[in-house]
């Protein structure tokens, strides 16, 4: 691999690239976090123990990971959205506003978990061609929990 040697103002350039691609990434755990959380509430039905417990599980570590992502671009020297309305700007991820049944829920939370995958793979190449090792390394934690979670709602509705 050629040594890259950045000017300092184009690694800024660079880093706030990043940053701003984290911020839709970081906006897009949060409005899944919300869902999941307002899955767990109320879901119901035959699976309604298994399903409320596991919903849990994930909107706990979705939490955990909103708090990540917002240091990380705090430690790229840029400022985090938070308010509702700055992440619902920048989301990817739909409200499901409707009452939907268990199944619905799994689906939804299933292809909402692989859009954020397909995203952070985005950001992941990104990072790559910018050098970013500590964007790079939260992001494959983030792939890998996203396709673990992805595979578990996937396994639900088999």
């Amino acid at each position: 691999m050629p040594i890259v040697t950045l000017t300092h103002n184009n690694k800024n350039h660079q880093s706030q690239k990043i940053a701003d691609e984290l911020t839709h990434f970081l906006a897009d755990t949060y409005a899944l976090y919300l869902k999941t959380q307002n899955f767990h509430w109320n879901v119901t039905g035959l699976n309604f123990q298994s399903l409320h417990l596991m919903f849990e599980a994930q909107y706990n570590e979705l939490a955990n990971a909103v708090d990540l992502i917002a240091e990380r671009i705090r430690a790229l020297k840029c400022s985090v959205p938070a308010s509702f309305s700055q992440f619902m700007k920048l989301t990817s991820i739909k409200e499901d506003n409707n009452h939907l049944s268990a199944k619905d829920m799994v689906k939804h939370l299933m292809k909402d978990h692989e859009t954020v995958v397909h995203h952070a793979y985005i950001i992941l190449t990104k990072a790559q061609k910018a050098h970013d090792e500590g964007t790079m390394d939260l992001l494959v934690e983030r792939i890998r929990e996203h396709e673990k979670i992805a595979w578990m709602l996937r396994s639900c509705l088999e």
